[in-house]
C-alpha cells in the first residue's frame, strides 16, 4: 500500500479530456495499491455517483470534487468537506454553466482570481 493519492482524476465525463470511466480508474488505482483517488471532472460532478460505486467493489476510496477554469486562465480544484460545501460546489458549477450559455465553455465558472473583479 502507498501513501500516494493521485487528486487530478479526470473520467470521461471531461468530455475530450478524460477517456476512462470510473470503474476503469478505480480498477486500475486498486491494482497499484492507491489507498483513493480524487475524482475531479472538468466543470462537473457527474462522475460522482459511478466513483462511489467504484469505491465499493474495489475498496479505494473516492475523493469527489471537481476541476473550474477561471476567466483568468487559472484552474481550482475543489473538494467539497461537507454537505453545505458540497451545496455551494453545486450551486457555483450551475452559475457557471448558465453564464457560459449554449455552446459556451460549460467548465468556466465566470470568476476571477480576483475576488474584487467580475469577468
Amino acid at each position: 500500500m502507498t501513501d500516494y493519492v493521485e487528486l487530478q482524476v479526470l473520467t470521461h465525463f471531461s468530455l475530450l479530456r478524460g477517456a476512462s470511466s470510473p470503474e476503469e480508474l478505480f480498477a486500475a488505482a486498486a491494482l497499484l495499491g492507491y489507498p483513493s483517488i480524487g475524482v475531479s471532472d472538468i466543470g462537473t460532478v457527474a462522475g460522482v455517483v459511478r466513483a462511489w460505486e467504484a469505491q465499493k467493489a474495489t475498496g479505494v476510496r473516492s475523493i469527489a470534487g471537481t476541476r473550474v477554469n477561471l476567466s483568468c486562465g487559472r484552474q481550482l480544484l475543489l473538494y467539497p468537506t461537507n454537505r453545505p460545501a458540497w451545496s455551494r460546489l453545486t450551486r457555483l458549477l450551475t452559475v457557471g454553466k448558465k453564464r457560459a450559455g449554449k455552446g459556451g465553455d460549460a467548465s468556466s465558472t465566470g470568476m476571477t482570481s480576483n475576488p474584487g473583479r467580475r469577468a
